[in-house]
């Protein structure tokens, strides 16, 4: 008799290819829901869902976690995974993903493009030509030929952006907290403070950690190069906004472009504000570094294939909250046994001890913790007795238990 498929929830209008992905290694019905939902819709939503797929909006805390039985794995379409509660997650065996370098084109386009934009005065020109103004200049409007590009953060962003801009005919710097290859002709800086100090546009490219948290101090942004330009197009929380402000406003900065903010509207309906509105050389924009189409195609298909890849054969490869695993295709005439479980000493022993006594030889096993969480990974032989799973969760220290057929 056939399976009901698992179902799988997608909210926020993540990219129509993940239908197919999640669907790439068996059967899945896939539902979808438009925006965020309000707790109450999400609540009924999630209890039969196996697999749940957001953006950025939508929080998923304990007790939402609670309300969701079924729940299997979570997929973030989008680089950060602030909206979920990770250890919450991992507390309940269920392993979260995301799509970290799915976008990294679409930003360091963004960035290599508000760098031009700002170097030739063009926001100010713009505003000024929307109102009848005529600013026909060439004041302050620069090439970015030559052109010092200092990069913080030489990841997969600003290693791309330092391949456009060097481009562009630009010198480009970076600093980074370790050692990283440059590409082309780009140089390492040996502290934050002296890339900053020398360069005439500085770019941020780091993730939000305790250690990034207001790095773009007010001493920090008035120690930046006289007529120098800022960028923040990472997280909201790595520069103050209001020195950022005053240093535009006093001329100290020439210019800057921001897409994240400290606080952000949580609709198109709530109305944004900040400092910066008041500043002209300035380019805002909404979050929308990762706002393109191809973007969001690569993010869909990245973590859809994550999800699927896990419930139908128990990969955790790439989770941000779990031991990762890649255990590969299940072989025919095997079944898979996944068991999340605190990682007590023990634990294997035991578990391979109730297998043989149900019955199942041990063809292949992969075990890995992480912290306080094992995760265990067991293909076995054999007809298993009536009971096995429950067995399995009676475990001292089994968290969860699901059994994967070929």
């Amino acid at each position: 008799m056939a399976h009901t498929p698992s179902r799988a929830l997608l909210l926020e209008n993540v990219h129509a290819d993940a239908d197919s992905a999640l669907q790439a290694f068996g059967p899945i019905k896939v539902d979808r829901l438009s925006g965020s939902p309000d707790r109450q819709l999400l609540e009924a939503e999630i209890a039969s869902a196996a697999l749940l797929g957001i953006r950025s909006r939508t929080q998923v805390d304990a007790a939402l976690l609670d309300a969701a039985t079924a729940l299997q794995a979570i997929g973030c379409f989008c680089i950060g995974t602030n909206q979920v509660d990770l250890q919450a997650a991992a507390n309940r065996g269920i392993p979260v993903f995301n799509a970290p370098f799915a976008n990294t084109r679409s930003v360091a386009e963004l960035t290599m493009a508000s760098i031009v934009m700002l170097m030739r005065r063009i926001p100010e020109k713009m505003f000024s030509i929307h109102q009848g103004g005529w600013l026909k200049t060439a004041d302050g409007s620069n090439e970015v030929r030559k052109k010092k590009l200092g990069i913080v953060g030489y990841g997969n962003i600003g290693a791309q952006l330092s391949v456009l801009a060097s481009a562009f005919g630009m010198h480009v710097y970076y600093y980074d907290i370790e050692p990283k290859l440059a590409h082309g002709n780009a140089r390492a800086m040996d502290s934050l403070d002296r890339l900053i100090s020398e360069c005439d546009v500085v770019t941020l490219h780091v993730p939000a950690t305790s250690r990034t948290a207001d790095m773009m101090t007010r001493e920090r942004i008035f120690s930046m190069k006289s007529g120098s330009y800022l960028i923040n197009q990472a997280r909201g929380n790595l520069v103050d906004v209001d020195a950022m402000a005053d240093a535009l406003k006093s001329g100290h900065l020439a210019g800057a472009a921001v897409d994240v903010f400290p606080v952000e509207p949580k609709s198109k309906d709530e109305k944004f504000e900040s400092p910066l509105q008041a500043c002209p050389n300035v380019i805002l924009t909404p979050h929308i570094g990762g706002s393109t189409a191809e973007a969001q195609q690569a993010i869909g298909l990245d973590a859809a294939t994550k999800l699927a890849k896990y419930l139908f054969e128990g990969a955790t490869s790439f989770a941000v909250n779990f031991p990762q695993v890649e255990p590969g295709p299940i072989d025919p005439g095997r079944v898979r046994l996944i068991v999340p479980h605190e990682n007590k000493p023990g634990f294997l022993r035991r578990l391979n001890d109730l297998a043989e006594r149900a019955g199942a030889n041990v063809a292949a096993q992969m075990l890995k913790t992480e912290g306080d969480l094992g995760y265990a990974v067991t293909d076995l032989e054999g007809t298993l007795a009536d009971g096995f799973l429950s067995s399995v969760l009676d475990l001292d220290g089994a968290i969860r238990a699901r059994l994967i057929e070929a």
